[in-house]
């Protein structure tokens, strides 16, 4: 609105002002002329008085003429001549004078009378007998105290004057008023345009456009204005680049964190959380059915505690099956808590390989323990001479011939899965037949499938033949398949190898309708030294390591490839694994 701008408070501000300057000179100066004119017409009254005594007081009475008197006396003017109270005379009225006074009225008039009866002078502003006209009347007495002569005048002649000058005063009031106006009108612009200027440009640096320059007209205040808010502008431009590089750099740090980041005020809002934070929350919230609350009411007793104790802490939570270490530290400023920073730590796979490292030296300690003791048995068996034929000690040499073997076969598996693990894996690429190889593999179970009367067949839907893959490696994947399918499996039951194409990747897969892996088990099969119920084992005596699923997906990994398990409970289990048509040396 134009009425709040500066340039309308200026503007009015010089008009008001200037205005009541005008008014009160103007005041000052009508009192001034009006005391002025009155002042004056008396001082001609008396003039005309003195006058008029002279030439009484030089003729005698019978020589002064009414002619003579009308000639001294002003056109507007009238005087009255007292001899003594009972012989008086006056001047005839001239054009324009309606008024005419009694000769009575100044002998009764107790104002106007001591120019008669005390020989006082008298000059007085009386109002006319019978009417509102106001006269001015100015009486002296004669020289032979008998008389008195009076001079008066309407005052309309001085209001007709005073009128006049009233009009010229107000008209160069009104004058100066209309240019003080127009003055004040273009210094207000000429002021409050660069201020103008600055607010635009201020409004223009508050949406965060910050190229915005003010020109620099004049080298006055305003100029020196002008060239702070340009500094100004250059200086926030500088550090808000700065804060946005500092936030940007901060942001991606805190995305880049594996470890969750929160930070909350005071009143538990919160200013700063990374994505694996939010992970955190969202699991937090679905497990507690929270999904309407900004932060879960657990998490809030922890900031709590922290903001009463002044100290960090840290609590271990488990959500989700996931196990997670909060560490919660007062943030300060100055020396005063004014929030909370929180590192969400995930500690599932430290926990997990703490565990599998204690899993791993039980398993082997039980792993070797057996074969060990059963060779310490039937060794001082043939030591103490328990076994009494030839016979006998050949079966328990066996025996411990057969578990030299297993305690070789466990060490070896170990070495190869250490060497994997480690990324020291070398692999042999061939070209091979497909079909060709994995029959041949096959072969080797031909006597295996016919003794357990098992239906062990394949099938083979392949564009290609060949394919480039090393060989050993590969059949030491599908031997250990093929093998643990046999042990799973009942007589009279089918074990089934396929292989095909799809996606430029080639899939084997191993079926069987054995006992399969209950739902439990099923995620941990590929983990070291894990065996499922060994209930569902159909040959006990064929007792496995642990280690074979983990060395074959490893050795898959190594190919480039995935290898996966299906299976459901008393219905047979599908181990399924693909290598890429193309491997990379």
């Amino acid at each position: 609105m134009f009425w709040k701008s500066v340039v309308f408070k200026l503007w009015s501000t010089i008009i008001l002002l200037v205005a009541f300057v005008l008014m009160i000179l103007t005041v000052l100066l009508l009192e001034f002329f009006e005391n002025f004119y009155i002042d004056d017409a008396e001082q001609n009254l008396v003039n005309q008085a003195e006058s008029v005594q002279s030439l009484v007081e030089s003729h005698q009475q019978e020589d002064v003429s009414i002619e003579t008197v009308n000639q001294l006396m002003d056109p507007s003017t009238r005087a009255t001549i007292f001899f003594d109270e009972h012989d008086y005379w006056q001047n005839e009225p001239t054009q324009g004078q309606n008024f005419e006074l009694e000769p009575s009225w100044f002998i009764a008039n107790s104002d106007i009378n001591p120019s008669l009866s005390e020989d006082e002078q008298i000059r007085e502003i009386t109002t006319l007998p019978n009417s509102d006209e106001e006269i001015m009347v100015v009486g002296i007495p004669t020289e032979d105290e008998q008389g008195a002569i009076y001079v008066y005048q309407s005052l309309n002649v001085v209001e007709e004057t005073t009128d006049q000058t009233t009009d010229i005063i107000l008209l160069a009031a009104t004058i100066a008023i209309v240019l003080t106006t127009i003055f004040a009108f273009f210094l207000s612009t000429r002021i409050t345009a660069p201020l103008i200027r600055m607010r635009k440009a201020a409004s223009e640096l508050a949406k965060g456009e910050f190229h915005t320059k003010v020109p620099v007209l004049t080298y006055d205040e305003i100029g020196e204005l002008a060239n702070s808010f340009n500094l100004m502008r250059r200086q926030l431009n500088y550090h808000i680049n700065a804060l946005n590089q500092e936030k940007s750099q901060l942001s991606s740090i805190l995305k880049s964190m594996a470890d969750g980041v929160i930070t909350v005020n005071k009143q538990f809002d919160v200013l700063i959380i990374n994505p694996p934070a939010e992970q955190f929350l969202e699991q937090l919230k679905y497990e507690h059915d929270l999904a309407e609350e900004p932060l879960p009411e657990m998490l809030t007793t922890y900031f709590n505690d922290v903001l009463v104790h002044e100290q960090e802490q840290s609590v271990e939570l488990t959500v989700q099956g996931r196990s997670y270490v909060l560490v919660m530290t007062p943030l300060y400023d100055n020396a005063v808590i004014v929030g909370i920073v929180a590192i969400i730590r995930d500690m599932t796979d430290e926990r997990q390989l703490d565990k599998l490292r204690k899993d791993f030296l039980a398993n082997v300690s039980h792993e070797l323990r057996t074969p060990i003791s059963m060779m310490q048995g039937y060794s001082e068996a043939i030591v103490d001479d328990v076994a009494e034929s030839k016979e006998e000690k050949q079966e328990l040499a066996q025996i411990i011939y057969d578990e030299s073997l297993r305690m070789n076969r466990l060490v070896n598996e170990l070495l190869d899965l250490a060497r994997m693990e480690a990324g020291h894996i070398q692999l042999n690429p061939e070209e091979v037949d497909v079909a060709t190889f994995v029959q041949r593999v096959m072969n080797k179970f031909t006597t295996l499938a016919q003794n357990q009367k098992i239906d062990f067949n394949s099938h083979f839907d392949l564009d290609q033949t060949t394919v480039m893959l090393d060989p050993d490696r590969i059949e030491q994947v599908l031997t250990n398949l093929i093998d643990n399918a046999f042990r799973h499996t009942e007589e009279q039951g089918m074990i089934h190898v396929s292989v095909w194409k799809s996606d430029n990747e080639l899939y084997f897969e191993v079926a069987d309708n054995g006992k399969g892996i209950a739902e439990e088990d099923l995620p941990f099969v590929f983990e070291r030294f894990y065996k499922s119920d060994k209930a569902r084992t159909r040959h006990q005596s064929k007792k496995g390591t642990g280690l074979g699923l983990s060395i074959a997906k490893h050795i898959v990994e190594t190919h480039g490839g995935t290898i996966v398990a299906r299976s459901k409970y008393e219905e047979g289990t599908a181990f399924t694994f693909t290598l890429p048509l193309t491997l990379d040396e």
